[in-house]
């Protein structure tokens, strides 16, 4: 493993601050096998990837020392891509308040979290074909393993997003707040990149984080980077392709407590009952919430309380429903 300080600043009280790549190279170069990328921690407050980014490096430095042979392309992880913001838990680069995650792709940036970003995606272009950018959801929702792509680079997207072990893929219309993404910017510089999400932050979830790992060791072997005979634990799952038309939410109407009585990753069917609002003051059942068609139940509320439009679940159709 090569460790490289790919961008890094001093605060005022003296102390570096640096961005980090660590690199594993083969034995031999291989002609035509795509380079990847994994990159996790744009937002301090997302851990679910941090403890993907560590079994990763903990099974390439295995291959390294003991299969060397078997490891055909370079693979480059970016463990910690925001320091700041990870050493306050925080999803916005401290200080400046900045999503380093909406500061990608702007033109001769000044601001010191545009700088930075700037210095990632450089290097990722420089060293990647292929990027996997880890995310975990918000405080509110915890969600499956779930691919998601912009219908834009979908056709050339889809074949990759099939094979990382995840629970379904997620194509979706372009929106202005994609455009200073690094997902975004690396599928415009022609850097295939996969946006994966799971879990929840401030948390880790050992079950996803071990599933995306062995997902992200089978994108390898699949596309050459690794050999066909390195071994990866657990059967394949073949993710649910859906499109924006396949994804029903629901809402709360009313504020309250939400009290869940289903498990994420259930296929649920039309009227099931996925949980209550709670009165807390008065001891009323406010709302029942019930499942609007029947689906995979792939998004649901971890935080409990609610206001009137609160996201609760997210409910993904097998079919796409007729026009």
């Amino acid at each position: 493993m090569k460790t490289e300080v790919i961008a890094s600043f001093e605060t005022p009280f003296l102390t570096r601050v640096e961005l980090l790549r660590q690199s594993f190279l083969p034995e031999k170069k291989q002609v035509n096998t795509p380079r990847l990328a994994f990159i996790t921690g744009l937002h301090g407050d997302e851990l679910e990837g941090l403890y993907v980014g560590h079994r990763l490096l903990n099974f390439l430095e295995q291959i390294e020392t003991n299969n060397p042979s078997s490891l055909l392309g370079e693979v480059h992880v970016y463990p910690a891509v925001n320091p700041p913001a990870l050493n306050h838990a925080s999803r916005l680069w401290p200080g400046h308040g900045t999503d380093m995650n909406r500061t990608m792709g702007l033109p001769k940036p000044k601001e010191l979290t545009a700088q930075f970003s700037s210095k990632l995606i450089e290097d990722i272009k420089t060293h990647a074909d292929i990027a996997v950018d880890f995310h975990a959801s918000n405080l509110h929702l915890q969600e499956l393993p779930q691919v998601r792509m912009i219908d834009e680079w979908s056709s050339s997207l889809l074949p990759l997003a099939m094979l990382t072990n995840t629970d379904l893929v997620w194509s979706h219309p372009m929106a202005d707040l994609f455009a200073a993404t690094l997902g975004y910017n690396l599928n415009k510089s022609k850097v295939r990149t996969l946006v994966i999400e799971a879990g929840i932050c401030h948390r880790i979830t050992p079950e996803y984080g071990d599933q995306v790992f062995a997902g992200i060791v089978h994108l390898m072997k699949e596309t050459g980077i690794l050999d066909q005979s390195v071994s990866v634990a657990g059967r394949m799952k073949n993710p649910l392709p859906i499109r924006a038309n396949q994804v029903i939410s629901v809402s709360a109407e009313k504020p309250g407590l939400f009290v869940s009585d289903c498990h994420l990753g259930e296929f649920v069917g039309e009227g099931q009952h996925i949980g209550n609002i709670l009165d807390p003051v008065r001891g009323k059942v406010l709302e029942e919430i019930k499942a609007p068609a029947s689906g995979l139940l792939f998004t649901l509320r971890e935080h409990p309380i609610t206001y009137a439009g609160s996201l609760l679940a997210r409910v993904a159709l097998e079919k796409e429903p007729p026009p």
